[in-house]
């Protein structure tokens, strides 16, 4: 996707800035995870749950994107 329609989506996209929102907390938690030695069970499930929960908005932002690039007059 490019910079210029992903900054016109977090303009104009309310679902779409509230997911790139969300991804980026995701992200944020999962570096902090991450950053451990060692987790704990409940890190560790916490982990893959968050890794699922940001391909699962990843997803919902490309295909808004695709839909964005579809009725998009830009070449």
């Amino acid at each position: 996707m490019s910079q210029d329609l992903r900054d016109d989506l977090l303009k104009q996209n309310e679902e779409y800035r509230r997911l790139e929102e969300q991804h980026h907390a995701y992200d944020s938690r999962l570096n902090l995870l991450l950053e451990k030695a060692v987790l704990n069970d409940e890190e560790q499930v916490e982990e893959v749950t968050l890794k699922k929960k940001k391909l699962q908005l990843k997803d919902r932002m490309e295909e808004i994107a695709r839909q964005a690039r579809g009725h998009s007059v830009h070449p």
